[in-house]
């Protein structure tokens, strides 16, 4: 059973058809399985029935033979008609209106008035565009399927009696999964035993392997490299992070902008108002004593002011940028998130774990005279062993297998007091630790952005260790192509003055709001946003009342906290920062295909109308006209599923590709 179907009924929230009312007219609702090549496709088969037989009829009728140009054409009539009229009578019946009633008038208009072959050429185009819009949507909706196609059908799972092999959506918390070489993860889980490579590009957009073993957490969805693993599954077969992912794209689906509402606003009292203008156009007939020229100038008023092309031009945009996005390790959580995320001008980002690794690391060490670097960072580890401090980890990781001290005594706020060997040592901040001697290099570690660790022995300083959370690689990449995309940066940051500015100056920052608490970011954002479009970057906690005032929230990476990600309107399941210029250029075209789509179908209405009241077009002009019109909008909205170009980096920044964005 594939896995779409088996966990549609999971990932199936909050589902709304992109025509808003017209979401049963083409009764293709609930369809999981991706569509056929076009030319297999059964869809398409009364479209290219009606097709060819109206090109049939056309010949006898040019050839003098009026008989079966009728059947031909009445055929061509009842193909075509068979993938609307249905469902616009069936909407009728339940009191609500559509485009589909509007060309069911039109086209019983015309035979009555004799026009067979005027209303085949309706049905046919109608019904084509149709099907093409069908196939945009589902073509739209691939990556969704894609995704879940990435979790197997079965797994194996280790019980006191062997391996069994069960449905993955079987599979319960706690439950030990056996993933064998070049197998993919089923949910999510922590390795218990084995060591190999995962590719996680998929999920994380992340093209390079990464090296996992036991205690590392592990994704669905990812696809083992060439060793066997065991894992303890920390998420049921159901309910994992990627089935989260295709539930909140499918979310933002229906959650619709600014945009969407407007097309919605504009298109949906449209069809009882060209119904009432077809109507007057018509009863005009009477009154100037031609109802027949009138009422058939009023069927191609129904036709010509159809809002077809307004109620696609939104909806077609938004679910092939969003689908794209996802399948590069960008989600975004609502078409109005989406559409926000195309006006933004300012990036304020977090420092720690998002313009850094998060992973504070030992990055020099400066020594009296008689002090080895190795001496001074054992004497530290020996008192940091036991300590739960972010910057213990980094400097008993510099010195491994260091035993711990005695007789230590913890100093809140300043260091820790102990016993190493014979020698009473203390290791503590500069505030409680004077450097002396080593005041130079203090200053000089402080300037370039590391935490100090003063290092005492005996009442003699030993020592001086400088601890850095260092950038990420591509930071300043990152901030360079955001400038070139005309987006200002800030950074944000609880951090002291001095390490914030260092740090900032080599991501290229010139905006730094340092020392800030939670409620301060929050306000830093407020003042942003009201003078221009924000969007905040963060991963923690304390991000998060910042992430819910900004005019859009991106929580970064599958190691952000549950808060951040909950108050974001964007989570990014990767860590590469180049993602964040990607996404803002992904979605600023995508803003402009909408706003292009709005246009040409309003242009479309306004012009034809006219000409239609005044027997310009004819019934069959005006079909050609709208429908390709409808044809454009579809083909310029799916285009926003391309993937954004990437900024070209500057000379002395690594040309890496952007994983996930086509370089």
């Amino acid at each position: 059973m594939p896995a779409g179907n088996r966990l549609g009924d999971e990932a199936a929230v909050a589902r709304e058809h992109e025509h808003g009312d017209d979401d049963d007219e083409h009764d293709h609702e609930g369809q999981s399985e991706a569509r056929p090549p076009w030319w297999r496709d059964t869809a398409l088969l009364p479209s290219a029935i009606a097709g060819v037989t109206l090109l049939i009829g056309y010949i006898f009728q040019w050839t003098g033979l009026p008989i079966p140009a009728l059947v031909f054409q009445s055929a061509a009539l009842l193909a075509g008609a068979y993938t609307f009229v249905p469902g616009a009578i069936r909407r009728l019946l339940r009191r609500r209106l559509g485009v589909g009633l509007l060309m069911t008038i039109a086209a019983v208009g015309a035979v009555a008035l004799g026009h067979v072959g005027e209303a085949a050429t309706l049905a046919f185009l109608f019904s084509l565009a149709e099907a093409l819009e069908d196939r945009a949507m589902d073509r739209a909706k691939e990556g969704l399927r894609a995704l879940l196609s990435l979790i197997p059908d079965t797994v194996r799972v280790s019980r006191l009696n062997g391996d069994i092999t069960i449905p993955a959506a079987q599979v319960q918390e706690l439950d030990i999964i056996v993933v064998g070489a070049g197998e993919r993860v089923a949910t999510d889980g922590v390795i218990v035993d084995g060591r190999s490579s995962l590719d996680t590009s998929a999920i994380t957009g992340e093209s390079i392997p990464v090296e996992v073993g036991p205690g590392d957490a592990v994704a669905a969805g990812s696809v083992n490299g060439s060793a066997t693993l065991r894992m303890e599954a920390t998420a049921n077969g159901r309910d994992n992070s990627l089935t989260q992912i295709v539930k909140l794209v499918e979310q933002a689906h229906a959650r619709k902008g600014e945009r969407a509402r407007l097309a919605d606003r504009i298109a949906r009292p449209l069809v009882p108002i060209v119904l009432i203008a077809a109507a007057v156009v018509a009863a005009f007939g009477f009154i100037v004593g031609e109802p027949g020229l009138w009422i058939e100038r009023a069927l191609v008023v129904l036709v010509a002011a159809s809002p077809c092309a307004l109620a696609i031009a939104v909806p077609v945009t938004v679910i092939s940028a969003i689908g794209a996005a996802s399948r590069f390790g960008v989600i975004i959580k609502s078409g109005e998130a989406f559409e926000r995320f195309g006006t933004i001008r300012t990036v304020a980002l977090d420092k720690t774990g998002t313009l850094t690794r998060n992973e504070p690391q030992v990055v020099e060490v400066a020594t009296a005279p008689g002090r080895t670097r190795e001496n001074v960072l054992a004497l530290a580890a020996a008192l940091e062993a036991t300590s739960s401090h972010p910057l213990a980890a980094a400097i008993t990781a510099a010195s491994p297998g260091t035993s711990a001290a005695q007789e230590m005594v913890e100093e809140a706020g300043r260091g820790i007091t102990g016993r190493v060997g014979a020698a009473t040592v203390r290791v503590g901040n500069t505030r409680w630790l004077d450097p002396q001697s080593l005041r130079e290099d203090a200053d000089r570690m402080a300037g370039a952005g590391m935490t100090i660790v003063v290092v005492e022995a005996d009442g003699r300083i030993a020592g001086l260790i400088g601890v850095r959370d260092e950038l990420r690689p591509e930071a300043a990449e990152t901030i360079a192509m955001m400038t070139r995309l005309g987006i200002s940066t800030v950074m944000l940051t609880g951090d002291n003055e001095r390490t914030a500015r260092a740090l900032a100056n080599q991501a290229g920052i010139t905006d730094v709001r340092a020392e800030q608490l939670p409620r301060d970011k929050a306000d830093a954002i407020a003042t942003l946003v009201a003078n221009a479009p924000t969007a905040m970057v963060g991963d923690g906690i304390n991000d998060a009342p910042a992430l819910a005032t900004a005019t859009v929230g991106i929580a970064m990476g599958v190691k952000g906290s549950a808060a951040a990600i909950e108050s974001a309107d964007i989570a990014f399941t990767g860590n590469d920062l180049r993602l964040l210029p990607g996404a803002l250029a992904h979605a600023r075209r995508g803003r402009r295909i909408m706003t292009v789509n709005i246009g040409l179908a309003l242009a479309i209405i306004v012009v034809l109308f006219p000409l239609a009241l005044f027997g310009v077009l004819g019934l069959a002009g005006v079909v050609l006209v709208h429908e390709i019109a409808e044809v454009v909008v579809i083909l310029n909205g799916v285009s926003a599923a391309r993937r954004p170009i990437r900024t070209r980096p500057t000379a002395d920044m690594p040309s890496r590709p952007l994983e996930g964005v086509n370089a």
